[in-house]
This record gives structure tokens, C-alpha cells and sequence, in this order.
């Protein structure tokens, strides 16, 4: 069977060396050869010419699939395929969330996947078993189907699907997104993944509440120290603590420069862990862009070791503390060094515990910067005293484009006072996007 690889170059290698080659690889499955699987659908398939086959014919063939594997075809299957839109062989997404995905089930998806390149395959809950999980990636792998791979709540994959899915993420030139959350990555989990990413082409990794703090932890920087790929990691909910696992991602911070976004929200990092990260941060001419520290234990008292490294600062853009206890006291400390900060861009204080005199703060703050973007202070306490002050630093500021504030709730305001805070509100809403215009004018006259 002559098949049409993904560049377009044909492949006229029988079937039976390439099961020899797929052998080689050192993967579990043993593919039945092309044509017995698609019982003779799509003999020149081509991924890069949407005239070779339509998704009709793909169903057809899922359906003649299922039948030699005594399953019956997968309803939502049939469903996304009919109302998809295929482009040069090409859908945005397979979504089997919740699907029950037995052995038999993975392989008559095969023809799917040989078939088709989608932007996102959804396995989430997916109830994987062991050996249908194995055969399922590697058939992801063979036929590069997808750039953007979710495996979130499978916690029954065991150490034959995690080789699979190290060699999926070692080997594909083509998967750059994975999210693998709600699943504990200790011992052998920790130790294949952390292999695959030293030489992965991986971007985005997503493994929240994995149960990354301590030893696991330890093995997945050191892995990562040495990586060049990753762009974004994500690691919300893992209970990570202010002494070991803090040192840890101060490490990562000193070694690794091509990191850019680091999502550590609702972990325990505290003052202590706060001090790790700045530590790391001070280290970096370039990396990471975005820290998001929402809901660490952070006080006022880790606002010293924020207020020593904001000066120097020169690639951090996004800064998100929501949901600390900073208070105006945190926000003081903090005010003349923001000022002297060059690259934030985004500020998130939500929720930080923030009255009129910490809005204050960051108007004084405002009337200085000539890069601020962005400032979230919702679901905190100003009061019309803070709005007026924010207000009156927006007619000097020129960069804001977005102030997120939540308006005073009705029972604490008079008729007069009503009109006063909906007069503030106008005004910092036309200054934003007065701004904002502004801000869109200048690329395009330069």
C-alpha cells in the first residue's frame, strides 16, 4: 500500500517492513498490517490534500474498524466526526472525555488516527486500561495525530502506558502541549516523564494536582534544568512548601532560561519560598515572563524580598500575587520599587486585602509607570476615596489599558455618593481606552 506522509512525500514501504521498523522502537502494540485495518479505505491518503478522503469516508471506516474488533463504534465519536470540518485532513479536536476506552476500543480507533491530524485529543477520565492506554499512544506517536494531548484523571495507566506515553513525548516532532493532571506522578510516573522531557520538543506541560512536592519534585527540575523546549508549566495544586520545594524552583529559575511562564498557584511557597523564587528571578536576563503566585501564604513580610529584586527585573512581564494576605502594607513596600521595575506589564493584586490606602499606593505608583498595562485589584475594599485616586493618575498615565475593580456594594453608598463612584468609574474606563487606542495607533505609524 502506498501511503502519503504528512509532507507529502510518498512512502512506498510495504507493510511489512514497516512492522518491523514500528518493532524497533521498542513499542508494545503490534499493528496488523495498513490494509487489514482500513479494509482498503483511503489507499493513497494524503493529510496534506483534502481532496484524497472526506470525514464520511473516515466514518465508514471507524465503523468497518469496530466491526473487526467486535466493539461498537463510540456514538460521540461518530458524532464529532459528522459535525466536523476537515481541512487538508486536519480537525480541531477528538474529545473522548469520560469515554469508557477499553484494549479493543483503542485499536479500532487506529483508522481515526491514521487519518486524521487533530489540534486536541481529549482523553481526560478516559478509564484507560493498561494495555489499551499503551496502544493508544503509540499509535498517537506513529501517526503524529495531534499537537495538543490531555491524559488528565487516568490514574489506572500503569508502567507500560507511562513507557509510552515517555516515548510519545521523547520521540513526536509534532506534540506540543501536555496536560497531565489529577494523577500522582511518584516513583516510576515522575522518573519516565522526567527522562522523556531532557530531550522532548514539548512547549506547554500541565500537571496539576500531581503530587509533585518533595522527591518527585527533586527529579523533575533536575530534568528540566537541562531542557530547551518547555515555554509554560504549570503546577497548581501540588502542596508545595517553603523549604524544599521552594529550593528546588529557585534552582529551576537560576538554570533554565527558556522557561517563560510558571503557574505555582494554591501551593503553601509562604515568605520563605517567595525568597527562593526572587533569589532565582534576580538570576535571570531572560526567561520566565509570567509568574502566577495566587494563593501561597504570602504576607506583607514576603513584600521585602519582591521590593529588592522588582528594581532589577528585566524580563519578568506578568506578576500575579491574588489571593495573599498583602495588605496596604505589602502594597507600600512594593510602591517605589514597581516604580523602578522595567518589564511588568500585568499586576494581579485580587483579593490581596487592599483598602483606599493601598489604592492610593498604587496610584502613586500608576502616575510614574510608563509600561503598566494591566492592574487587577478585584475583590478588594476601595471605596470612593481610592477610586478618586486612581482616577486622577490615569489623566498622567498613558500605558494602562485594563484596571479591574469591583464597584462599592449599594448599601454602603448614598444617592450622592452612587454618582460620584459611577462618575470615577467613567473616567478611569475612558482613560483605559484612550490608552488602549493609543497603544494600537503606535505600532502602526511606526
Amino acid at each position: 500500500m502506498t501511503r502519503c506522509s504528512d509532507s507529502g512525500e510518498e512512502n512506498t514501504e510495504n507493510p511489512d517492513k514497516k512492522q518491523k521498523k514500528r518493532k524497533k522502537t521498542g513499542k508494545n502494540v503490534s499493528f496488523p498490517p495498513d490494509e487489514q485495518i482500513v479494509s482498503g479505505f483511503a489507499e493513497h491518503a494524503d493529510r496534506t490534500d483534502k481532496s484524497c478522503f472526506t470525514l464520511t469516508d473516515v466514518i465508514e471506516a471507524y465503523q468497518q474498524s469496530c466491526s473487526k474488533y467486535q466493539v461498537q463504534p463510540i456514538e460521540n465519536i461518530l458524532r464529532q466526526l459528522q459535525q466536523g470540518v476537515c481541512g487538508g485532513g486536519s480537525v480541531e479536536c477528538l474529545d473522548l472525555k469520560g469515554e469508557r476506552l477499553d484494549h479493543r476500543s483503542c485499536e479500532a480507533l487506529e483508522v481515526v488516527l491514521k487519518s486524521l491530524h487533530f489540534d486536541f485529543i481529549n482523553l481526560q477520565a478516559a478509564q484507560l486500561e493498561e494495555n489499551g492506554a499503551s496502544s493508544l499512544l503509540d499509535m498517537i506517536l506513529y501517526y503524529e495525530s495531534t499537537t495538543y494531548l490531555d491524559i488528565s484523571d487516568n490514574s489506572s495507566m500503569g508502567t507500560s502506558s507511562w513507557r509510552a506515553l515517555a516515548h510519545l513525548i521523547k520521540q513526536s516532532a509534532c506534540l506540543s502541549r501536555l496536560d497531565a493532571c489529577n494523577v500522582s506522578l511518584l516513583d516510576y510516573r515522575v522518573q519516565s516523564l522526567s527522562k522523556a522531557l531532557l530531550t522532548s520538543r514539548l512547549k506547554v506541560l500541565h500537571l496539576t494536582n500531581a503530587q509533585l512536592s518533595g522527591k518527585s519534585l527533586f527529579t523533575l527540575v533536575q530534568a528540566l534544568k537541562a531542557n530547551r523546549a518547555l515555554q509554560e508549566l504549570h503546577l497548581s495544586n501540588n502542596q508545595l512548601n517553603s523549604y524544599q520545594d521552594a529550593m528546588q524552583l529557585g534552582d529551576l529559575l537560576r538554570y533554565n532560561n527558556t522557561l517563560q511562564k510558571l503557574e505555582l498557584s494554591n501551593n503553601a511557597l509562604a515568605d520563605g519560598g517567595l525568597e527562593e523564587l526572587c533569589e532565582g528571578l534576580s538570576r535571570q536576563t531572560k526567561g520566565v515572563k509570567g509568574l502566577i503566585l495566587k494563593n501561597n501564604h504570602i504576607t506583607q513580610r514576603g513584600m521585602k524580598y519582591l521590593a529588592k529584586t522588582l528594581p532589577g527585573l528585566k524580563a519578568l512581564e506578568v506578576l500575579d500575587l491574588g489571593d495573599n494576605l498583602l495588605g496596604n502594607e505589602g502594597i507600600q513596600m512594593i510602591r517605589e520599587p514597581l516604580m523602578l521595575n522595567s518589564s511588568v506589564l500585568h499586576l494581579g493584586l485580587a483579593q490581596t486585602n487592599i483598602t483606599c490606602e493601598g489604592a492610593v499606593a498604587l496610584a502613586e505608583f500608576l502616575a510614574e509607570s510608563r509600561l503598566i498595562q494591566r492592574l487587577d485589584l478585584h475583590q478588594n475594599k476601595v471605596k470612593l476615596g481610592g477610586l478618586m485616586a486612581l482616577s486622577l493618575a490615569l489623566r498622567i498615565n498613558s500605558s494602562l489599558t485594563d484596571l479591574d475593580v469591583d464597584p462599592i456594594p449599594p448599601q454602603e453608598l448614598d444617592e450622592f455618593m452612587m454618582e460620584t463612584q459611577k462618575k470615577l468609574q467613567a473616567e478611569i474606563t475612558h482613560h483605559c481606552n484612550t490608552n488602549a487606542s493609543q497603544l494600537q495607533r503606535e505600532p502602526s505609524e511606526s
